[in-house]
């Protein structure tokens, strides 16, 4: 028989076995009744979804299923998402010829009747609501049993059937199809490659279903949040076109953003909001502009920003807390509306001017824009690392593993860059203005002349503006106005996913930028507001080879204020192995700067040179990084710590290439005292300038580990746990990896496998100490990146 007839001989087979299960159902239970939850019954008995069900799916479930990377796109952050169920669609696909249908929750369907329609099936019983019903025909209760009946093989490795790839086949069995995956696997039940739940767990969630999955709703919101609603949403409505324009301009910044009020109480500081468009004003209820992007066209005469409730539950990797308040209102309108410049008609929302933010809102001042940027510089970068684009390696490898971000002062240049960029705006075009379906080889050559011309401009501005020495010196970077301590981020990249934070954090790094407002602008639209994870691959691609542009503009910026004769050698070490071509981005042909620093080095080595630059940026910055931790976002840990920390900090090299990118470790001290600290390993990398094939870049004898007071990072892919007597022997099993077996032996003693019955309560802690160190910060971890070693 061809292979062509024996895949049709199985898929009719297949189709029927579903058919004769879904009659079987039928039978015993009734037909589907796809709308059964487009209104929840309200909660009913002892049972209450927020009180009972939802903590358990929060520390249990959406510590896996969050966001466009949960599995099976089943979301359990929300009743909504429990309602919506599972879709066996991949939202991220780095191949797809066409962009995808949008799978937005709450977004882009409300009702579950509408999600069936998009091909959605249900976890709950959506046939008749009778006990027996609400367990055999639920997908959601069945995997549950199934763990309950096969647990977990206890502290060891888990077999080779278990597949925790990001882009492994998803399995997201239909009810149907549900006989057929228990007897193939008895081990995958949920959670899937971690523990079960408890007895009491699973009772709660299955009586909670028995009654039909009720839920009372989202409780009212206090009437001081409301009234602060009121007073934001008016400040966003207002009718004059510099207003309008304003609001459009913020809107795009924030949309990503939790935005909260802190001038309230402390308890009201965890409700969280979300700025959307609306075709209905303030007073009325939401009618929510779903679009693609944030800029694309609204299709109703005004658009109105609305403040809604986050209506999920917080995950790390995706919350980005944003303050309001009195003090925050008072600044935007001294940016944005105290000055006097006209606005004469509004921007148009054609992809070619939406997608520039130059020409969208080149009337708005460049240093308002640029000090709104900055003013939450943090939060303007984790955009491209919390926002969608960021997941998977090939986003990811187009930045260093540790580097820190500076930024140009903008009082530095502030006489011309309106002008400049005036002049250079149709040169900073971006590929979102070829939307979702996009070519590949077109774009690309497009780009990459408007991006040599733009650097040619670039160096002939500024050897004209920096023609002396003592104007090229590091008081050209911003020192957060002595107060801001978002004046220096540090950025760590864990392989396909990434972290940033305030301050000059970890040991120096290899690499630095310096970002100027043209640049950190082009960042958030080209990584942020103009990019969609439900892109084909030609939209996916461009966006990450014109990150490469942006990312060397940073380094030239930084470049330039080292002595001239240190720039090429220092570029040639960052860039060994990478053409010429790509060399002559970063400093060369296409940017050039041929002045002289007026920075008195010392040295004239070129690393020599770089870490006395960093010292002095260090002591520029100083008033404003005393503001923040240094060595990262948590207390000083116990000093009696330090000397076996310090230790673990100088593994390097080669061991390292056994450790996991991310890990976290608890230190459990006398008296019940425990202590926390993130492992990060940095990568040595010969250039980060290749798409493929990154594995021969890799450099292990330039690993390096930076050890971090508290908890860092979204994936951890390690637990370990430690006595404090047993720290140097922890440090010393690290400095002698150099196998995967020894690496096994470390984990037997020292770590908290995904098969540790103890996994659950560590967790449990884990978050204990996020929500104690950083209330505001705080969200779930997510364990889809936990190894299995």
């Amino acid at each position: 028989m061809k292979k062509s007839s024996a895949l049709l001989l199985v898929a009719a087979l297949l189709a029927g076995c579903m058919t004769l299960a879904r009659h079987n159902l039928d039978q015993a239970y009734g037909p589907e009744q796809p709308d059964r939850f487009d209104h929840a019954l309200p909660g009913q008995g002892p049972i209450s979804y927020r009180r009972d069900i939802q903590p358990i799916l929060d520390n249990r479930c959406v510590v896996c299923h969050a966001c466009y990377d949960g599995p099976c796109q089943l979301k359990l952050s929300a009743w909504d998402g429990v309602a919506r169920g599972a879709s066996k669609a991949q939202v991220y696909d780095g191949t797809r010829l066409l962009e995808a249908p949008l799978t937005r929750l709450f977004i882009d369907a409300e009702r579950p009747s509408e999600w069936r329609q998009k091909d959605f099936h249900p976890v709950l019983n959506e046939r008749s609501g009778n006990p027996a019903a609400e367990l055999d025909a639920s997908p959601l209760a069945r995997m549950l049993r199934l763990k309950a009946r096969h647990p977990l093989p206890e502290n060891t490795v888990l077999p080779d059937s278990f597949d925790f790839a990001m882009d492994r086949e998803q399995q997201c069995p239909r009810i149907e199809e549900f006989d057929g995956f228990e007897a193939d696997h008895p081990l995958w039940g949920m959670p899937f490659g971690l523990p079960g739940l408890s007895a009491g767990e699973t009772a709660k969630i299955e009586r909670w279903l028995q009654l039909g999955a009720p839920y009372e709703g989202a409780p009212p919101l206090p009437a001081g949040l409301t009234r602060q609603v009121a007073a934001w949403e008016a400040f966003f409505n207002g009718d004059s076109l510099k207003e309008r324009l304003t609001a459009r301009y913020l809107y795009e910044h924030l949309f990503l953003g939790h935005l909260y009020f802190a001038d309230g109480p402390k308890a009201e500081q965890r409700h969280f909001f979300r700025l959307v468009r609306s075709a209905t004003p303030p007073g009325e209820p939401v009618q929510l502009i779903a679009t693609r992007r944030p800029f694309d066209a609204p299709g109703v005469e005004r658009v109105y920003y609305r403040l809604v409730p986050e209506r999920e539950s917080i995950s790390v990797k995706t919350h980005m807390p944003y303050a309001l308040s009195d003090a925050r209102m008072a600044r935007w309108r001294q940016l944005f509306l105290a000055p006097d410049y006209p606005v004469d008609e509004l921007p148009s929302y054609s992809p070619e001017a939406a997608t520039n933010p130059f020409l969208t809102f080149r009337d708005l001042p460049v240093e308002a824009r640029y000090r709104f940027m900055l003013d939450e510089a943090e939060f303007t970068i984790m955009g491209f690392i919390k926002g969608p684009v960021c997941r998977g390696q090939t986003a990811l490898n187009v930045i260093e593993d540790h580097f820190w971000v500076f930024f140009n002062d903008p009082a530095a240049y502030q006489e011309s860059d309106a002008d400049f960029l005036e002049r250079e705006s149709r040169n900073l075009s971006m590929p979102a203005e070829w939307q979702s379906n996009a070519p590949v080889l077109g774009p690309w050559l497009k780009y990459s002349r408007l991006e040599a011309n733009y650097l040619d401009a670039k160096s002939r501005y500024l050897a004209q503006r920096l023609d002396r020495p003592d104007k090229l010196t590091q008081a050209l970077v911003w020192n957060g106005d002595d107060r801001n301590p978002n004046a220096a981020l540090t950025v760590y990249r864990h392989f396909d996913s990434a972290t940033v934070l305030k301050g000059m954090v970890g040991e120096p790094p290899k690499t630095a930028w310096v970002l100027t407002y043209p640049l950190i602008e082009r960042i958030h639209y080209l990584l942020v507001a103009g990019y969609d994870v439900y892109g084909n691959i030609g939209h996916q691609l461009n966006t990450r080879l014109y990150m490469d542009f942006l990312r060397m503009e940073g380094e030239f910026n930084f470049l330039i204020l080292l002595p001239k004769e240190s720039r090429m050698a220092l570029r040639d070490y960052w860039y060994r192995g990478a053409s010429e071509d790509t060399k002559d981005y970063v400093y060369g042909r296409y940017a050039f700067f041929d002045g002289e620093t007026g920075i008195p080095y010392a040295s004239a080595d070129p690393k020599d040179a770089k870490a006395e630059l960093f010292g002095l940026l260090r002591d520029r910055l100083g008033q404003a990084l005393s503001r923040t931790d240094s060595n990262g976002p948590a207390a000083p840990l116990d000093s009696r710590l330090a000397p076996d920390l310090a230790a673990l900090k100088r593994v390097s090299g080669v061991p390292l290439a056994w450790m996991p990118e991310l890990a976290f470790l608890r230190i459990d001290g006398p008296g019940n005292s425990v202590e926390y600290v993130s492992l990060v390993r940095n990568t040595g990398h010969l250039n980060v300038s290749q798409l493929l094939m990154e594995s021969k870049t890799i450099v292990p004898g330039e690993h390096s580990l930076d050890v971090l007071p508290g908890l860092v990072g979204a994936y951890p892919n390690a637990i370990y746990r430690v006595r404090r007597a047993d720290l140097p022997a922890f440090a010393l099993a690290v400095a002698a990896l150099g196998s995967e077996e020894d690496y096994r032996a470390l984990v037997d003693r020292f770590g908290v496998r995904r098969s540790n019955p103890k996994f659950w309560p560590v967790s449990d802690a884990l978050h204990a100490e996020l929500a104690r160190r950083e209330p505001i910060e705080a969200g779930l971890l997510d364990y889809n990146r936990l190894e299995n070693r």
